[in-house]
């Protein structure tokens, strides 16, 4: 298996001199992802969790429905790439053979080469999960999440996405150097061992685009927080959705830009 990260010789250069040094690189390489050995798409991938991976794309992508849905999956190195494939139940298969294309994406981009806008913007159902949360557990969590970051802390170029419980603990954090595969392989783990991420938080390190939303939604998690800031659609797909939402999360505050169920409890002379 490739390696997550890489070493590489540099230069460090200051106003007056400059010294020889190393640095760990974290590794992106293309994955070609085929079901049942029909072609679908290429994304670029830290390759680490593969098998986590294959069951969030799939689940993200509205292939499979449940874990059960996908009957093996395997993968081997080319001089390229990685060569990844699910195999399907035969139901899977059909969608597959309706849906089939080509799709190249930067890192982990999931919607570069959709064929019309329908496919973009898809319906989903929205969240009807009502649950309660102080505030500061959603910075215990912040203080916490480095300390799961193992490949960010070798390389400092990776996301991460986690799933938090209500009192702030990290449960589980995937890393990778695209936002959205991070979360596809947070949910695929998820779907691996039938655990539901409906009694807590996701927490991602990148900024809060619509389709952190979507797939957030689509795991009916009632409350993403993300260390950046929204698009304009991540905001309006929430409020849609009626997902919590908060942003620009950092020690010292949080922007907190939607709240239907009034689900976080503020602290003491923060209101």
């Amino acid at each position: 298996m490739n390696k997550v990260s890489k070493t590489f010789a540099m230069i460090r250069q200051t106003p007056d001199a400059w010294t020889a040094t190393e640095r760990q690189i974290a590794t992106e390489m293309p994955v070609a992802i085929s079901y049942s050995g029909v072609a679908y798409a290429v994304m670029m991938i830290t390759p680490a969790d593969l098998e986590d991976y294959a069951f969030g794309f799939s689940f993200s992508e509205g292939i499979i429905n449940h874990r059960d849905d996908i009957l093996d999956v395997t993968w081997c190195e080319t001089e390229k790439g990685l060569l990844l494939n699910v195999e399907l139940l035969p139901e899977g298969n059909a969608i597959i053979l309706q849906r089939v294309r080509r799709l190249v994406g930067q890192s982990g981009c999931g919607i570069c080469g959709l064929e019309n806008l329908d496919q973009a913007l898809r319906p989903f159902q929205s969240i009807e999960t009502c649950f309660k949360i102080n505030a500061g557990a959603i910075f215990n969590s912040l203080s916490r999440l480095s300390d799961h970051q193992t490949l960010n802390t070798l390389t400092g170029a990776v996301h991460a996405a986690a799933f938090c419980q209500n009192d702030g603990t990290v449960q589980s954090v995937r890393e990778d150097v695209g936002r959205h595969n991070a979360l596809d392989k947070l949910v695929g783990h998820s779907l691996r061992q039938h655990k539901s991420l409906e009694d807590g938080y996701i927490l991602t390190t990148s900024r809060c685009s619509y389709e952190i939303v979507e797939k957030t939604v689509q795991v009916r998690c009632p409350m993403l927080v993300t260390v950046s800031l929204p698009t304009t659609l991540a905001i309006e797909q929430a409020k849609a959705a009626r997902l919590t939402l908060v942003v620009l999360a950092r020690a010292d505050a949080i922007l907190r830009v939607n709240d239907p169920f009034d689900s976080i409890v503020a602290l003491p002379n923060h209101r």
